[in-house]
């Protein structure tokens, strides 16, 4: 059974089970929490001409919050447009697959063990205790995972990328001048790859990290706290490698201009 709702102003709704969610936002804040409560949208503050369209789809258990005009391939064009403004929290469960877009909005995003992807084009996205797949992608957005303990893929053009905490399966992250700082142990068989053209990346590792290490830039300055990584010979593109403790994990992080650093940190 399919129900819909248009909403012009604040709002409480509950719904039936919910596997997905999607939903997309132009301006405001944005939050989307694991519960393990009933499914429920809170909407708090609403600012548009036009209405927020809401489709619940009980048989496919899904769910769907977004204007009708804004896409995924369009929101880009909507920097340029009016700026409807939309707080709300949604509540899910943790298992639900997650779509979540912003434009120019701040997005928390909480607690998701399967598939989760968010998307902005300006606005901040904070990813918290967030496992399973994850992929992250924005204009010049700033992204920060918080505990991350699953796959992450980020993809920006300017927009930042913070790691702070967590245990990744793998972690992939491109940019083209955004800056990349990651404070993080790995996992035996972790899978980090950094790659920007002009921004700087900041890696910090516990002091008993076990991994193989690769930093490269082409005219950039590399920098490590870890004696084990040392300053390969050779002319052309710099580098520096070397194996920490028993290796197992392996981390490369690739730059054209930006600079690298590998910072050490405590031992886990």
């Amino acid at each position: 059974m399919m129900q819909q709702w248009t909403i012009e102003g604040p709002e409480q709704l509950t719904f039936g089970h919910v596997g997905s969610l999607d939903v997309r936002v132009v301006a405001g804040r944005l939050a989307v929490l694991a519960s393990d409560g009933p499914p429920a949208l809170d909407v708090t503050e609403f600012d548009s001409g036009s209405p927020l369209l809401v489709t619940y789809d009980e048989d496919a258990r899904r769910l769907s919050v977004t204007y009708k005009d804004l896409t995924w391939d369009g929101m880009l064009g909507w920097l340029r447009r009016d700026r409807r403004r939309t707080v709300a929290t949604l509540s899910v469960p943790r298992g639900c697959v997650v779509n979540a877009g912003v434009v120019s909005a701040s997005a928390v995003v909480t607690g998701f063990e399967a598939t989760t992807r968010v998307k902005s084009v300006s606005g901040e996205i904070v990813l918290d205790g967030v496992s399973g797949e994850v992929h992250a992608t924005t204009a010049s957005g700033h992204v920060e995972s918080r505990a991350m303990a699953g796959d992450l893929s980020f993809k920006s053009v300017s927009g930042d990328l913070t790691v702070a905490g967590g245990l990744p399966r793998r972690l992939r992250a491109n940019t083209v001048s955004g800056r990349i700082t990651a404070d993080l142990a790995l996992r035996p068989t972790g899978y980090v790859t950094l790659h920007t053209v002009s921004g700087a990346i900041m890696v910090r590792l516990p002091d008993n990290a076990q991994a193989d290490v690769t930093i490269r830039s082409t005219s950039g300055r590399l920098v490590s706290a870890f004696d084990e990584i040392a300053q390969n010979g050779g002319s052309g593109t710099r580098s520096m490698s070397g194996r920490l403790g028993g290796g197992m994990a392996s981390l490369s992080a690739t730059t054209v201009s930006g600079d690298v650093t590998l910072l050490k940190g405590e031992k886990e």
